[in-house]
């Protein structure tokens, strides 16, 4: 999450430029949105598994990263990609999503007007639901993304499981009964999906990066240039990481 915000920050001064990351976690770890409550986490469950614990600058729900490829896009705000508002430009990075898992042979499609309950708004799992424009098979939700426009310009970070039981995450997260993570559980596997579980065949990580790369290119225009942080990129995510990331007070808020 350092190095995301890191990368942000040179961008804006213009000491890099717009970033298309593909990463993976390890060991596997929560992370929360922007604002979500820390009280959502069951934090014993979490230590029990070896789990890490982080909150991001996006916003949105509750993702256990593990077995998935993440993706951010950084970049000012004033890039074509980027431009308009968020629903303007979500819209945009969605169909680059689109192309990207249709070179996977996924039958995916774009929610473009979800109707979210009241009760599930409120559920601290972000696969539970899908958004607006967010990508789906089925009516089943593949990849959950979340965006922030800041002054430094704009991040969207998003998340794809490639294979494993998404119902994991209920592990983690503090409810009401034991039952209740139950029919949580339930709800998971009923509205949400993995790669693996659509075409029944195990895609490696390197080969979804590499559909990602395709899919950006061709939907958006544009070409990137394979590249390494910086030196001045580590040492602020480094930074970033002691006056924030590794903070009680940025991760635990309420």
């Amino acid at each position: 999450m350092a190095v995301d915000e890191s990368i942000l920050e040179h961008i804006h001064r213009g000491e890099s430029q717009p970033t298309l990351r593909l990463y993976s976690w390890n060991p596997p770890c929560l992370s929360l949105g922007h604002a979500q409550s820390f009280k959502d986490v069951d934090a014993e469950r979490l230590k029990s598994h070896g789990w890490d614990v982080v909150r991001r600058l996006t916003g949105g729900r509750s993702i256990l990263h593990t077995d998935e490829l993440t993706y951010s896009v950084t970049g000012n705000a004033e890039e074509p990609v980027l431009a308009g508002g968020i629903l303007e430009s979500y819209s945009r990075l969605s169909k680059a999503l689109l192309h990207a898992v249709r070179e996977l042979g996924l039958p995916v499609e774009i929610k473009e007007d979800a109707m979210q309950n009241g009760i599930l708004r409120h559920n601290p799992v972000c696969f539970e639901v899908p958004s607006t424009y967010e990508i789906t098979v089925d009516g089943k939700k593949l990849i959950g993304s979340a965006q922030a426009r800041k002054k430094e310009g704009v991040l969207q970070h998003g998340s794809l499981p490639l294979i494993g039981d998404l119902t994991r995450i209920c592990d983690a997260l503090v409810f009401e009964s034991e039952s209740a993570r139950g029919m949580a559980k339930e709800r998971l596997l009923a509205r949400a999906t993995t790669v693996e579980s659509v075409t029944s065949v195990k895609t490696d990580w390197e080969t979804t990066a590499q559909a990602f790369v395709k899919g950006f290119e061709a939907e958006l225009g544009i070409h990137f240039q394979r590249g390494e942080l910086s030196p001045s990129e580590i040492q602020r995510a480094d930074e970033l990481v002691k006056e924030k990331y590794a903070h009680a007070s940025w991760t635990e808020r309420t």
